[in-house]
């Protein structure tokens, strides 16, 4: 049985207070919040805080506001997140689809009654190599993730290749969202997408003096967004593929405006390249054109021998999924694809 480590737990009632405590460490403070990521890192010795500043039940991180859109707090769990779907209604929720299903497709039920949306956010990269007990690490000589000194799925690569596995930040990318961090010396905020980096160990541009207190999504008006997820059960595992996409439709059916995002072939979520983007544009979502436009937006898609499934498969299967995403935003009926593929319900 693998056991916690020993560390002290402190559990202020304000955000202040949080990055207070933060700001007072000596480095080896972390956050947490539902733990469901954290704590099993911590019994596998992937990390091991000597204090843990718990978030939970700070009822700032749980708010919600709307107006110019959304905001969301961090500490909303998944479960919330979810729940949120039931007070939009019409274009609204169409627009912010893709948070919704990727909030349903993270873990199971009791993981996402537990996990929270920040949480989710800020999950760490995850490898065959580094995802193990310490003793299995130890055995190979432990990896460049931690303790060691060479990637073993790139032993070639200066940096580590961990994958980023969240499940919500392609979603939110896609729908053009923004973040708060908050720490001792003020308040940022910042796009979603300058909070990761395509590096598996400094995933993260978030200071570890800072607290990631909400999600702030715009107006989506006369836009529609989904989520596919590509993974060997129909629950708990985590993506070995993720495509995010939004789109807005004119009555006539030509795009005006596209996102599209890949999770899980980098260390961070990658968007596709511009000019798969540009060939949506003034278009109407043809056939043609969606094979067109899965073909170059797959092209960034270089996954490697790092999560379940061959990586050349997972590589073939990205432009699939694309095509998947760009037909349901089309208005397709792909509940029987999605059931198939993805084991997963229209929500």
């Amino acid at each position: 049985m693998m056991r916690l480590p020993n560390f002290r737990f402190v559990a202020p009632t304000s955000v202040h207070q949080a990055a207070e405590l933060l700001a007072a460490s000596s480095g080896d403070t972390m956050l947490v919040a539902g733990g469901t990521d954290l704590l099993p890192n911590m019994k596998r010795r992937q990390q091991a805080p000597g204090t843990l500043v718990g978030v939970r039940h700070i009822a700032e991180l749980r708010a919600i506001s709307s107006g110019d859109g959304v905001t969301i707090g961090a500490g909303l769990t998944l479960t919330d997140v979810i729940r949120l779907r039931q007070g939009f209604g019409g274009q609204a929720r169409e627009a912010y689809g893709a948070l919704w299903q990727a909030a349903a497709q993270v873990a199971t039920p009791q993981l996402r009654n537990m996990g929270t949306l920040g949480g989710n956010l800020c999950l760490d990269t995850r490898c065959n190599y580094y995802d193990q007990n310490y003793e299995w690490r130890k055995a190979i000589d432990f990896c460049m993730k931690k303790d060691g000194e060479t990637c073993w799925v790139a032993p070639s690569s200066p940096k580590c290749v961990a994958v980023s596995s969240t499940d919500t930040a392609p979603a939110l990318l896609a729908l053009g969202a923004s973040v708060t961090l908050v720490s001792a010396n003020g308040t940022r905020q910042i796009a979603l997408s300058d909070m990761y980096r395509n590096d598996g160990i400094h995933y993260l541009t978030r200071q570890r003096s800072e607290i990631l207190t909400s999600v702030h999504v715009p107006r989506l008006d006369g836009w529609r967004s989904v989520y596919w997820k590509l993974r060997r059960r129909g629950a708990f595992d985590f993506p070995v593929l993720s495509v995010a996409a939004a789109a807005k439709i004119a009555k006539d059916g030509t795009v005006e405006a596209a996102r599209i995002v890949l999770g899980a072939v980098a260390s961070r979520p990658v968007e596709a390249p511009a000019e798969a983007i540009a060939a949506l544009v003034g278009r109407p979502l043809t056939d043609d054109l969606i094979s067109e436009v899965a073909e170059r937006a797959a092209q960034p898609s270089r996954p490697l021998d790092n999560t379940d499934f061959t990586l050349v498969w997972r590589k073939r299967m990205t432009k699939f999924f694309v095509s998947y995403a760009l037909k349901e935003l089309r208005g397709d009926d792909m509940r029987a694809r999605r059931l198939k593929v993805s084991r997963q319900e229209l929500l």
